[in-house]
């Protein structure tokens, strides 16, 4: 569960390598392609250019880089020719990438073209509730002050929090312990010590939490049919806070022009 500081200093090249294929997706004219497409786009862009491993494809018997989760998808999204990107479509990306041993996950939500208010609302609020996790992270605070920031940002916009899903802790196995909940009690669950690393990735939906998987076996999907956002880092616990493994480029620029490209970073 505790990575040394060398570990974590590996983690951190592999989540830079992660952080450069966002930068590379948010490049693309992804109105009108298909998530098979841009799976494939993926694929090539972490194995040729980046000389790494997308570590989702074949574990647990998947077979592809890239989870694609649009619209009232939840999570665990196929890749699909017939599932074409539209104007106004919300789309996540759930990416993972191994280099030299250790695995880096994150995903975005991207916009693509003309959006819903209602739908950049959810986007918006999903992405500030990650934060206020990551901001919770330190030695000494405990999962249940993580969950709890990010369930009161949610409530507070009249969004519910998905509970089938969580983050959880990462190395050189895409999944470990500990299991990371978006909701919960401050003072409560897993005390943080240095060197942990883990993932938070809320879910939000617009209507109701609950949720159901579809005929594959892999795709979840709201009950009610209503939209579901999410976002995810890495995450390690520092001497005195928090290091994000997967920050990309944009997310580093002070905070009111971070808050200015959000809505450019989501929407393309």
């Amino acid at each position: 569960m505790i990575k040394t500081p060398a570990e974590v200093e590996v983690m951190a090249e592999a989540g830079r390598l992660l952080a450069s294929v966002f930068a590379h997706l948010d490049a693309l004219p992804l109105a009108g392609m298909d998530t098979l497409q841009v799976n494939d786009l993926v694929e090539a862009f972490i194995v040729e250019r980046l000389q790494a491993r997308p570590a989702s494809k074949g574990q647990y018997g998947y077979g592809f880089v890239l989870n694609s989760s649009r619209n009232a998808v939840v999570c665990h999204g196929v890749p699909s020719r017939d599932d074409v990107l539209r104007d106004g479509d919300i789309v996540n990306f759930d990416i993972t990438l191994e280099k030299n041993g250790f695995i880096a996950d994150s995903s975005k939500t991207y916009l693509i073209g003309e959006v819903a208010p209602p739908a950049k609302g959810l986007v918006q609020t999903t992405y500030e509730a990650m934060w206020k996790g990551i901001r919770a992270v330190r030695p000494g605070a405990t999962l249940g002050d993580v969950g709890h920031a990010i369930e009161q940002h949610a409530k507070r916009a009249g969004y519910s929090i998905v509970r089938d899903y969580c983050g959880h802790g990462i190395g050189r196995e895409m999944h470990e312990a500990p299991q990371v909940l978006h909701f919960g009690k401050p003072g409560t669950g897993l005390k943080l010590r240095e060197g942990m690393v883990f993932t938070i990735e809320p879910m939000l939906n617009q209507g109701r939490r609950t949720v159901r998987t579809e005929a594959d076996e892999w795709t979840v999907v709201t009950e009610d049919g209503k939209l579901s956002a999410q976002f995810e880092h890495t995450v390690a616990v520092t001497r005195d806070g928090f290091r994000v493994l997967t920050l990309r480029a944009e997310e580093a620029r002070p905070t009111r022009e971070r808050r200015r490209a959000v809505g450019g970073l989501v929407g393309r």
